[in-house]
């Protein structure tokens, strides 16, 4: 027997697939060797993020931790440390690279869903003690937070961390994976985020659609730093403009569309939580990504992903007993009652009992 068909995939809005239009900007896309600077598409792709973040200049790379890493390497040295939350995709979701290509040591606070706070950031710092301990040079935020749960952070906390930060002489790099769903959930321009942050990442590839791809931005020395670092990270490309097309079309056509995918999830959510009391905090659900706490109802959460996808709902385990579920372009209204048929009769229902 083959796997059931999947009716309704919400295991990670990576899983996006290049609409039509999008594949006809990539075909006729105008190229360049992008190693040599000449990718006159990526160019493009790469002055549009700059601006649009509020920053000099911008790098394209081929993934979103990539991205992080050479943020990351422009403001720790070897042997200095970042801190982040002890969830943060940096710290948590890119195999240690800090560490491994870098030699940057990491600390985190424990925060609940992921929620910024100033003061917990400021509590982790250390600086001006010399040869003494480990200096802190970075701190590191992402918005959204994906293992949170896609929670928003606050403006005014990251203001607040922005101001100790500058006086005691510590850079801040944003993970902003999903900082157009914090943008498109809020209204915030996504200047007055990248404003507050010495480089930014922004990620093409999943609520934005593109097959792949993210941007760095930040000053035009760092970029041109930036760019050297890819290159001995392996990231070099040449015709890139063909992802680079993808990028933009995305920006031009898939911004204002995530609110959708946060509608979805939202109708989600409150169908989940009726059906199984305490599955999901509903003034949690902020963006496209619901947390549910499927031991509520007696399941672990392995099993409640097996249960699902043996009914063509595809989920993704992210603790014991809590599984994440992510709308994306191609979850339309149509596969969301889908998943919230299966999903609430699991809940209802509860785990098989053993015979």
């Amino acid at each position: 027997m083959g796997s059931p068909a999947l009716r309704a995939d919400l295991l990670s809005d990576t899983l996006t697939r290049p609409t039509d239009g999008m594949r006809a900007a990539m075909a006729s896309a105008e190229v360049g060797d992008d190693v040599f600077g000449e990718d006159p598409t990526l160019r493009a792709l790469e002055e549009r993020v700059a601006d649009l973040l509020g920053h000099e200049a911008a790098l394209f790379t081929p993934s979103g931790s990539m991205a992080n890493q050479l943020g990351v390497r422009l403001h720790v040295r070897p042997g200095e440390e970042l801190v982040g939350d002890s969830l943060a995709h940096v710290v948590r979701a890119e195999l240690g690279a800090a560490a491994v290509l870098s030699g940057i040591s990491s600390r985190t606070w424990v925060s609940e869903r992921g929620r910024f706070r100033a003061d917990d950031a400021a509590s982790l710092m250390i600086t001006g003690v010399g040869p003494y301990q480990v200096c802190t040079a970075l701190v590191v935020v992402e918005n959204t937070h994906n293992f949170g749960g896609g929670t928003v952070q606050s403006l005014e906390e990251i203001r607040r961390a922005r101001a100790i930060t500058r006086e005691r002489g510590v850079a801040m790099h944003l993970d902003g994976a999903r900082l157009v769903n914090a943008h498109v959930a809020t209204g915030v321009p996504l200047a007055d985020y990248g404003h507050e942050f010495d480089t930014v990442s922004l990620c093409l590839s999943k609520g934005l659609g593109a097959p792949v791809g993210s941007v760095l931005v930040g000053s035009s020395d760092q970029m041109a730093e930036s760019r050297i670092w890819r290159k001995r990270f392996g990231g070099g490309m040449r015709q890139a403009g063909i992802l680079a097309a993808a990028g933009l079309w995305a920006l031009d056509h898939h911004v204002e569309r995530l609110a959708d995918d946060h509608a979805r999830a939202r109708r989600a959510a409150e169908a989940l939580a009726e059906a199984r009391p305490g599955a999901v905090e509903l003034a949690t659900v902020e963006t496209n990504i619901v947390i549910v706490d499927v031991a509520a109802a007696g399941w672990a959460a392995p099993a409640f992903v097996e249960a699902a996808l043996a009914r063509g709902v595809r989920t993704y385990a992210v603790g014991p007993g809590s599984v994440r579920l992510v709308w994306h372009l191609d979850v339309d209204d149509a596969a969301t009652g889908v998943a919230i048929d299966v999903l609430t009769e699991l809940l209802r229902s509860g785990p098989p009992t053993p015979a």
